[in-house]
């Protein structure tokens, strides 16, 4: 085989690998946002939690800064608190609990409670505001607990 012939194929070879491996990433990609009910894109999909910041602003510690106080946390209710991503819960009154707010099923962030529930908004997980566990949806399990502290002045802060 001639020089010329020779550097041709593995030009042509490397092409057409080349172009198989772009045609198989291109593939595995997302498709855009989720389709609604009618079929059409939806642009306000809620998208998979990006990993939570090692500390607060100013470089202080995130357990020294206050998330919410007492009264702001409703009985059988709670608050997303999306920066941080948790969810404190009052299940019955003066009981706080605190729940990670990234759903166990593809990671977006539960976006409410209500009605005795943390829901995401995704694809319909629900999970306990007393404790966490699954309810309903597609979510493989609950969601996990975080420490929180209650100080004296009604703070309620990670622990």
């Amino acid at each position: 085989m001639s020089d010329l012939t020779h550097t041709a194929r593995r030009t042509v070879l490397t092409i057409g690998a080349a172009t198989l491996a772009g045609g198989a990433i291109t593939a595995c990609g997302g498709g855009g946002g989720e389709k609604t009910s009618q079929g059409e894109p939806n642009d306000a999909a809620v998208q998979p939690a990006a990993p939570a910041p090692a500390s607060s602003e100013a470089g202080a510690p995130a357990s020294d800064k206050a998330l919410t106080k007492k009264e702001d946390v409703p009985v059988g209710g709670g608050k997303v608190f999306k920066e941080e991503k948790v969810v404190v819960t009052q299940p019955k009154a003066g009981t706080f609990k605190c729940f990670t707010a990234v759903c166990p099923h593809q990671g977006c962030l539960v976006s409410k409670v209500a009605d005795g529930s943390i829901d995401c908004v995704c694809h319909n997980s629900k999970f306990a505001v007393a404790d966490g566990a699954k309810i309903s949806g597609p979510a493989p399990k609950g969601l996990a607990e975080k420490k929180i502290k209650v100080a004296a002045d009604g703070n309620i802060s990670l622990a």
